[in-house]
């Protein structure tokens, strides 16, 4: 049986980000002088680098067996792949976005209108659903600055912080979608079994990075008002201490709550609260 191929962005932080996952779920590969592929050490996967923007189709042609690329650019192609895994990653908004002294309130005002996008395939469905006719000027660099430059009357682009909005002027009018990054498929898969293993080790690492361990010491008396605290996925281990009124206590904890959790413990008088992160796991 030939190797599985996956498909990685070849530059970028999306690549760098690509990078991090595959290594923590034990794919370890080295690329050299820039070289478009690479084998992974003991498992039979090939690495293929490619630009972020053609692995969806690539995958759907089955030039590659899986891919890793953002899920704004397999809806933006239309191709028939599979998504096997979100990735927590590269979270993003596509945004409809016009001038800050716009009279324009909702999509449908945007008829007659020049957008601006990267993302026209997108943008049109949007837009025909909203009942505007608009004029699509398809670019691939700088978008945001097209309504400046008297090229465009909005914009459809990618929006993160919106300080890049502020800088042109410019204001969001309404979303059109969210996306983040993840794992795609080939529907035609022949090596079904390692790709099975793949996005399971990748969703190990992925639920990893959602969770911390924490563990204090609290008395017997408050430990099940510490357990209402930090449930854990299942419950948490309590192991006696050499003081019979005090046990010690390891838990996972959802790694947003972990502030607000050792905070409630300590109050309830909880010491020794450790968090420690937690690189790979199963549930």
């Amino acid at each position: 049986m030939t190797n599985l191929r996956i498909g990685v962005p070849s530059k970028g932080r999306l690549a760098d980000q690509t990078g991090e996952l595959l290594a923590q779920a034990g794919l370890q590969y080295r690329r050299q002088n820039r070289s478009l592929f690479a084998r992974v050490g003991g498992f039979p996967v090939d690495i293929t680098f490619l630009r972020t923007d053609d692995i969806p189709v690539l995958c759907a042609e089955g030039a590659i067996d899986m891919g890793i690329t953002g899920s704004d650019l397999v809806e933006e192609a239309g191709v028939d792949v599979a998504q096997r895994l979100a990735l927590g990653v590269g979270r993003c908004r596509l945004a409809i976005c016009v001038p800050e002294d716009s009279t324009i309130q909702q999509p449908s005002d945007l008829s007659g209108a020049r957008i601006a996008t990267s993302f026209p395939s997108i943008t049109e469905r949007f837009l025909k659903a909203h009942s505007a006719d608009v004029h699509l000027v398809p670019l691939s660099g700088s978008v945001e600055i097209m309504v400046s430059l008297g090229v465009a009357d909005a914009i459809v682009d990618l929006v993160e912080t919106g300080s890049t909005l502020a800088a042109n002027r410019l204001r969001v009018l309404g979303d059109i979608g969210k996306y983040e990054t993840v794992v795609i498929q080939n529907h035609e898969q022949q090596n079904a079994e390692v790709a099975d293993r793949i996005v399971r080790r990748l969703e190990g690492v992925v639920i990893a990075r959602s969770y911390s361990v924490l563990e204090y010491n609290i008395h017997r008396e408050k430990l099940a008002a510490a357990e209402q605290i930090t449930p854990g996925f299942h419950s948490p281990t309590v192991n006696a201490l050499e003081d019979p009124d005090w046990a010690a206590v390891k838990v996972m904890v959802k790694s947003k709550e972990v502030i607000l959790a050792m905070e409630q413990l300590e109050a309830l008088g909880a010491t020794a609260i450790l968090e420690t992160q937690i690189n790979n796991c199963r549930l």
